[in-house]
């Protein structure tokens, strides 16, 4: 697909990139060619051919969610540098 200086243009519009005016003859070329191989690959017969999200075979590896005990406050909040209330204490980081 031969592309015209216009719609060079009008990509570059469109992607907001400001392309100097020595180099629009290099990607113009570079979008045909670029346009040219996907022309190729709308001609693959891809019918008999399942979507897939990933080209290897992946599974998920979980683990079985159990319920455990946790950390008591006391332990949680025992190296905290600040609490108060039974909570961590933190500076203010929004001013009013």
């Amino acid at each position: 697909m031969k592309v015209t200086k216009e719609d060079m243009e009008n990509v570059a519009v469109l992607s907001r990139l400001s392309i100097p005016e020595a180099e629009t003859e290099e990607y113009m070329q570079q979008l045909s060619t670029f346009l040219d191989y996907v022309e190729n690959l709308k001609a693959v017969d891809t019918e008999n051919v399942k979507p897939t999200t990933y080209a290897l075979p992946i599974q998920n590896v979980f683990r079985e969610d159990v319920a455990r005990s946790s950390l008591s406050r006391t332990a949680a909040l025992a190296n905290a540098p600040l609490q108060e209330d039974g909570y961590f204490k933190v500076p203010r980081v929004l001013e009013e």
